[in-house]
């Protein structure tokens, strides 16, 4: 489950408030770009800043707007574990079709504690869980063994591996029979090549059809394609984390006419110098800007 191409959507905002209309043209966006499942409300949606009312509306209307085209899975993980509760039944009761549940940040929970905070979530819902390892941004590094031990709970389906350690996603698939996701564009290719299923992706909201044509690639052991595509997307991956994400890929949607180049603080837009370099690898990675972001690059 939750195999191939999936975007971790960023979330549009204008004005302060959460963009629907905005969100609706993204949504849009990425299906016909062949998106496979999207994930709302996860770091790159800068789901931090953004309050219980607010994830309720967007949900309802991702909901609403992808009208059964591809699965959708909330980001329900926060560093309270009653908290995340809450929000994985919300999701449920929404009609969300999984939901992706963060390693507790900050308070840098033992592997027991991991195991215990994994497994009352799972517990309180019936949604398939994507569990996430993403030790830069939550400050613990959540290991195989780990996952090795909440394996055997039925709605626990698999990993969004984002430690950049080809060896841990190895001893991932070696130890679970989870679905492995890599949780970074640019080891798309190499994670695939030691299990993956499929990426969860950041530049896949810019650029999904290729993300796409990568991912379907590398997935029918097509490596020579697979190859050339990754070489294309490389100078877009590199250029999309140059800056704290999602800034350089919310100013890439804006320069392609899709959202406001609007973020919440503690986030700011990006700078001039990196808003040359988003455009410069969104030129070579094909990607269509209207004239004046042209003239910008």
């Amino acid at each position: 489950m939750f195999d191939g191409m999936t975007v971790a959507m960023v979330t549009p905002f204008r004005k302060g408030a959460v963009d629907l209309e905005a969100t609706g043209r993204l949504i849009d966006f990425l299906i016909e770009g062949g998106t496979e499942c999207i994930v709302i409300s996860g770091s790159t949606g800068e789901a931090a800043t953004c309050t219980v009312d607010e994830r309720r509306a967007l949900w309802r209307f991702a909901k609403e707007r992808a009208r059964g085209r591809v699965p959708l899975v909330a980001g329900t993980g926060t560093n309270n574990t009653a908290e995340s509760i809450a929000l994985t039944r919300m999701a449920e009761e929404l009609g969300l079709d999984g939901a992706m549940i963060v390693t507790p940040f900050y308070n840098k929970p033992t592997p027991k504690g991991q195991i215990a905070h994994f497994t009352t979530v799972a517990k309180s819902t019936r949604l398939p869980l994507i569990l996430y390892n993403v030790p830069g941004r939550t400050a613990t590094n959540t290991m195989p063994e780990t996952f090795e031990q909440v394996q055997g709970i039925t709605n626990i389906v698999a990993v969004k591996e984002a430690s950049g350690s080809l060896d841990q996603a190895s001893a991932i698939r070696a130890r679970t029979s989870l679905t492995l996701l890599s949780g970074d564009d640019s080891l798309t290719l190499p994670m695939i090549a030691v299990g993956a299923s499929g990426i969860i992706s950041v530049a896949g909201n810019a650029a999904p059809r290729a993300m796409r044509t990568l991912t379907d690639h590398a997935r029918a052991g097509r490596l020579a394609e697979a190859e050339q595509s990754h070489r294309t997307l490389l100078p877009l991956f590199r250029a999309l984390f140059v800056e704290s994400n999602p800034g350089p890929v919310k100013f890439l949607l804006s320069a392609m006419g899709l959202i406001e180049n609007e973020l919440r603080l503690p986030l700011v837009p990006v700078e001039p110098a990196t808003e040359k370099t988003v455009l410069a690898a969104a030129t070579v990675a094909g990607i269509a800007l209207p004239d004046l972001a042209r003239a910008r690059a």
